[in-house]
C-alpha cells in the first residue's frame, strides 16, 4: 500500500462520516423550514443533489482541474 492509498484508508470513515453529517444536517434544515415535508422524497432529492455535485467534481478532475491543487 502506497503513502496515498494508507492516507485515504485511515480517512476513510471520517470521510463518510463527514458526508453522512451533510445529508443529515440538510434533512434537518428541511424539516425546519417545511414541517410537513415528505420526509422520503426530499432525502431522495437531497441525495440526487449531492450525486450532481460529485458528479460535477468528476468533470472537474477529469479536465485537470485538481492536478496542481
Amino acid at each position: 500500500m502506497d503513502a496515498l492509498e494508507k492516507e485515504f484508508s485511515q480517512r476513510k470513515d471520517e470521510i463518510k462520516k463527514a458526508v453522512e453529517l451533510l445529508f443529515k444536517a440538510n434533512m434537518k434544515f428541511t424539516d425546519w423550514d417545511i414541517p410537513e415535508v415528505d420526509d422520503q422524497k426530499a432525502s431522495k432529492m437531497l441525495i440526487e443533489i449531492i450525486k450532481e455535485s460529485i458528479s460535477e467534481i468528476e468533470q472537474d478532475i477529469e479536465s485537470g482541474k485538481y492536478k496542481n491543487y
